[in-house]
């Protein structure tokens, strides 16, 4: 299967010099030079995964990626010359799932992005299995990857989907930090806290009533993160 990326910058040059990259791996590449054009190239397009500029004149890229985030679940990797934390983390609060600071390694870009396509596409197989994971009135079907919450569909990002299954593939237990950020990530985690903490907020933010009295998804000070069994 040939993945299609979209890329997105208003300097041609970057958008090409990435697209060339990626075509030397077997992907297909959709360009867009603005917010409004990625908009355009998502709904026409089967995009498996977006690269996006945050500054970019007529939509900027966290305006786009809210956008996107609102019909499609498709991996959003943010690309900014901005690397302050709170950069980072509020790219992650508008729905992106990782986040590259320019300038940037042609070689880590690629990893990322096989990273991304992997995680996305092992929903995929992971749906295969009959199950239906419950607790309360929160429902994952790992079938058919929907996960309604008293009786309502919720939408999740790729990633939040997975931090979920994990969590309610291991009800009760509670898991780390680190122990989340490698299953999800799959990758090793030197400090996984804020990318963690971000997503759990996110995906609290959908499955609770009450975010800050959480039901489901509970914070064991310390220690981690669990789905308690009701």
């Amino acid at each position: 299967m040939t993945y299609t990326i979209l890329v997105c910058d208003d300097d041609e040059l970057i958008v090409n010099s990435i697209a060339l990259h990626l075509q030397k791996e077997g992907y297909r590449v959709v360009k867009a030079f603005n917010g409004i054009e990625a908009l355009e190239a998502v709904e026409k397009e089967k995009i498996h995964l977006v690269l996006l500029d945050i500054m970019m004149p007529k939509l900027d890229g966290l305006s786009t990626t809210l956008r996107i985030r609102q019909e499609k679940n498709i991996p959003i990797i943010i690309l900014s010359a901005k690397s302050e934390d709170t950069d980072k983390i509020a790219g992650l609060n508008f729905g992106a799932d990782d986040y590259i600071t320019k300038p940037f390694n042609t070689l880590e870009l690629l990893a990322r992005v096989k990273s991304q396509l992997r995680r996305y596409t092992t929903l995929g197989s992971m749906v295969v299995e009959p199950q239906i994971l419950s607790t309360g009135g929160l429902w994952l079907d790992a079938e058919t990857g929907k996960v309604t919450l008293d009786g309502e569909m919720v939408k999740l990002t790729p990633t939040e989907y997975k931090i979920l299954y994990y969590l309610m593939k291991n009800m009760g237990q509670v898991l780390s930090m680190h122990q989340i950020y490698e299953n999800v990530w799959q990758e090793v985690a030197y400090a996984p806290e804020n990318t963690v903490a971000v997503h759990i907020r996110r995906l609290r933010e959908k499955i609770e009533i009450n975010p800050k009295d959480p039901k489901y998804l509970k914070v064991v000070w310390g220690s981690g993160y669990m789905v308690e069994k009701i």
